[in-house]
């Protein structure tokens, strides 16, 4: 059983609304009109990470931000955080919305739980796609690995202490704005670091992480299934000097998929589509604009899935490991 308060009437703002599902509450927002478009933000962050692009897509399309559960002003219950968990939960929001498809586009972890939802319920995605996502190659910045580790819930809550974590925020908004790549992400970072200050948001997080990444990086991989993307127009974003998953791994994406388009901004770190908005939304614009929307067919996913990958998983692995960034759809710059 699910009820929605307050009602789905469209707005021009970015309202936050809440459904309930399965007992715990989703914050979502919901605006614009037109094909549907559902935003996924990245691990610890919420609808807010892509708050510079959600009016601007909204002129043209119904768009979708919902706040994951253990994120936001999402519930953050002791639940299933697995990405086949967190795909179907996003199944249930489009239904409750009365929506039966969607192109999906996923930041970061959300990337992964995109794709979860295009292989779970390709009736339902139109076109998918990834920002900087996880799930195409094992590298992973150590500071998201050091989640997965013994004692990581007490000292985040000794370094976030009130005194502590207002200290640690300046700290980063600060470098944030030195003339220097590998800081220009810490104005996000210094969010999710105070989001962590809510002792359940960091038992859920902890959660998320240890489904998705070991101590050697990320454990959750499309190599294997990437061959059913022939079925989906496909796309791939990327921020030039992201810090926190290697770029090379756009160049993955484009081995493992090659009907992938593929897109990489120079001068954006791990949020292209905060460093650029208005070439992130034109980006999404010409995606949607030159392809059709994919239309399931059952006979053909099952000749798909009966004939594979042609060299199978551990080749797709394999050449990931090697691969450089061979395909970028140009378009003009910001």
């Amino acid at each position: 059983m699910s009820r929605t308060q307050p009602s789905n009437r469209p707005s021009n703002r970015q309202d936050v609304q809440y459904v309930t599902l399965h007992g715990h509450r989703r914050a979502y927002v919901k605006v614009g009109e037109g094909p549907v478009v559902l935003l996924l933000h990245g691990l610890g962050c919420d609808h807010t990470t892509w708050a510079p692009v959600i009016d601007t897509l909204a002129r043209r399309y119904t768009v979708i931000a919902p706040d994951l559960l253990g994120h936001g002003r999402s519930a953050k219950p002791r639940a299933d955080y697995s990405v086949g968990g967190y795909a179907n939960a996003m199944r249930d929001l489009l239904t409750v919305l009365g929506i039966d498809r969607a192109t999906v586009v996923g930041h970061s972890f959300g990337g992964g739980v995109a794709m979860q939802f295009a292989y779970q319920f390709p009736e339902r995605t139109e076109r998918l796609m990834l920002v900087a996502s996880g799930g195409l190659g094992p590298e992973v910045t150590p500071a998201i690995r050091a989640i997965t580790t013994p004692g990581f819930h007490q000292v985040m809550g000794l370094l976030t202490l009130p005194g502590v974590r207002h200290a640690g925020k300046v700290g980063l908004r600060a470098l944030s704005h030195a003339p220097c790549s590998y800081t220009r992400d810490l104005d996000e970072v210094a969010e999710i670091y105070d989001s962590f200050k809510d002792s359940s948001a960091r038992h859920a997080i902890r959660h998320v992480v240890r489904a998705v990444v070991d101590w050697r990086g990320q454990i959750v991989t499309m190599a294997d299934r990437a061959y059913l993307t022939e079925a989906m127009p496909m796309a791939v974003v990327w921020g030039e000097q992201d810090r926190v998953i290697p770029v090379r791994h756009a160049g993955n994406a484009g081995s493992f998929a090659p009907y992938a388009r593929v897109e990489v901004i120079p001068n954006a770190g791990h949020f292209p589509h905060k460093d650029h908005p208005q070439r992130f939304v034109r980006i999404v614009n010409e995606f949607i604009r030159s392809t059709q929307p994919a239309t399931y067919s059952r006979d053909r996913f099952r000749r798909l899935l009966r004939d594979g990958h042609a060299g199978g998983a551990g080749e797709a692995a394999e050449a990931a490991e090697t691969a450089e960034i061979a395909t970028v759809t140009a378009l003009p710059s910001a």
